[in-house]
């Protein structure tokens, strides 16, 4: 087999053999609209510090922001708002508090589930800088996030379908965003060298000459996520001490080739290609009026580029959101080119993908317009309707419902076969 390309096959008789699906505990997500969880953390030792107060509650999909400054106001000081996950990970003593774990049984599983039925999926944390975003993507050696856990687990199911004719083929890129200007991160010989977006007229935007390493095991992503990390850009913040300072995307192309044996021998391959996109938005921050020092004159440029790319991003989601206000056949023009990131997350936003979204906040008084600001950006991106297909060869997808259509018809038949008997 090629690089990359596990086969795990068996013995098959003969006949019209079904293709071996690959087999999930769960059916895939099969809503359109981008799914939403927000997750709000502890506090940090600044807001612990400063004896900030928790404006945060969360009541099953219901979160609730309280500003005291506003209690006498007419809505009482309180905005709600209502969401697929809330994750309570403020206090660990909590009975309801949200593990690593638990993030992502609801998240990173569904992400797992869709892609093993061929649908692209991007998953991205969003959130003012130190609101927690990389701990739940990435997070530590103790307490892994869900990029490291889709991993893992992207290896064990496939090793678990050892029993099936599919062959599976994993392949990683990891890129980041920084000032506008991408960098693959696989490779560092490349430095600071600039790669440039271009536009497949059927897959969308793609980059040119990035890096793709092939993957056999777990082990292997972990070396190349490793890799990845050192070549980051970080530096420390007002509100966070390590902060990144770029967005971070991490790619796993993961193929599904199935081998169907035929009647007369002869064997027939079908192919399936998913698309998994794991995205750490680097976070925006209050840039200050006062006199800066040369140090903070570099992170005030660094925060300008970042705040533009958010902006832009939240410019195409309120784009997004208008449009699926609109009838249909009425159309609103989505500035995906107004900035890098979100012309490569065009897909992952209006287009081909099951899309997923973490809205980290902060719990403390102090942040609450920030708090309140990602969660208005959060309650438009869920009304977000994207057009996810199976990434499968046009025949095969006829065959498929071809397939279908006759298992329906001989249900049909089976079941009328007892009301003729009677008669």
């Amino acid at each position: 087999g090629s690089l990359g390309r596990t086969w795990v096959c068996c013995d098959a008789a003969g006949g019209l053999l079904e293709p071996k699906r690959a087999r999930m505990e769960e059916v895939a997500d099969v809503g359109d609209q981008i799914r939403v969880a927000v997750r709000v953390r502890p506090f940090n030792s600044r807001e612990a510090a400063r004896n900030c107060k928790c404006c945060v509650e969360m009541d099953g999909g219901t979160t609730i922001l309280r500003n005291d400054d506003a209690a006498r106001g007419p809505d009482d000081g309180k905005r709600v708002f209502n969401f697929d996950h809330c994750y309570w990970s403020h206090d660990r003593s909590h009975p309801n508090y949200a593990s690593q774990e638990a993030v992502f049984n609801d998240l990173g599983r569904l992400a797992l589930r869709n892609a093993f039925l061929g649908y692209n999926v991007c998953l991205f944390a969003y959130g003012q800088t130190g609101s927690g975003k990389s701990f739940s993507m990435v997070g530590n050696e103790d307490d892994r996030g869900i990029v490291p856990r889709v991993a893992t687990e992207l290896f064990e199911k496939m090793e678990a379908q050892k029993q099936e004719n599919v062959a599976f083929e994993v392949v990683t890129s990891m890129i980041e965003i920084y000032s506008e200007k991408i960098r693959d991160l696989l490779n560092p010989r490349a430095g600071k060298t600039e790669l440039r977006v271009r536009e497949h007229p059927k897959k969308g935007p793609y980059i040119e000459g990035l890096t793709a390493m092939p993957a056999l095991s777990y082990k292997e992503i972990e070396r190349q996520i490793e890799v990845g990390n050192r070549s980051r850009s970080v530096a420390s913040t007002h509100m966070n001490d390590v902060s990144s300072r770029a967005h971070t995307i991490f790619s796993i192309k993961f193929s599904q080739t199935s081998l169907e044996k035929l009647e007369s021998g002869l064997a027939r391959e079908t192919k399936k290609v998913s698309i998994i996109n794991l995205v750490d938005l680097a976070g925006s921050e209050r840039q200050s009026s006062k006199q800066l020092t040369a140090t903070e004159q570099a992170r005030f440029k660094e925060g300008v580029a970042i705040n533009k790319s958010l902006s832009a991003l939240a410019n195409c989601i309120f784009a997004l959101y208008k449009q699926s206000q609109q009838k249909a056949g009425e159309k609103i023009h989505i500035p995906y080119r107004d900035s890098q990131l979100t012309w490569l997350l065009k897909e992952s936003l209006g287009g081909n993908a099951k899309t997923i979204m973490i809205a980290a906040i902060s719990p403390a008084d102090i942040n609450f317009e920030e708090s309140l600001s990602t969660l208005q950006y959060a309650a438009r991106a869920k009304r977000i309707k994207t057009n996810a297909k199976v990434n499968e060869d046009t025949n095969d997808k006829i065959i498929r419902e071809l397939r279908a259509e006759i298992e329906r018809l001989r249900r049909e038949v089976a079941e009328q076969k007892p009301a003729y008997a009677e008669s």
